[in-house]
């Protein structure tokens, strides 16, 4: 395997492993219907501002959000939309 394959291969790897936990899917789910700040996904999952904050990090690394600073909020989008239609794709071989 060539250099570049590996290095491409990696980061594919490293946005399966983003997408691993119920939480960081929870909340691509939310960021697919409108961009959020932490302070709503907080809400919305029932866990402290560190936990989503450590989680929306690892989506952020893997590429699969963006965050924009606006006045004092950080606001959350998702880059990469179409990781809903692969996890549909997936519940669909689930049922």
């Amino acid at each position: 395997m060539e250099r570049e394959q590996r290095e491409q291969l990696e980061r594919r790897s490293n946005v399966f492993k983003a997408l691993g936990h119920p939480t960081r899917l929870f909340l691509v789910q939310e960021l697919v219907r409108h961009e959020r700040n932490v302070s709503d996904l907080t809400v919305l999952v029932g866990a402290d501002v560190s936990t989503v904050s450590r989680h929306l990090s690892v989506l952020r690394q893997a590429g699969l959000v963006s965050a924009d600073k606006q006045g004092a909020n950080v606001i959350y989008s998702l880059r990469i939309p179409c990781v809903v239609g692969f996890l549909d794709g997936v519940e669909g071989v689930l049922e």
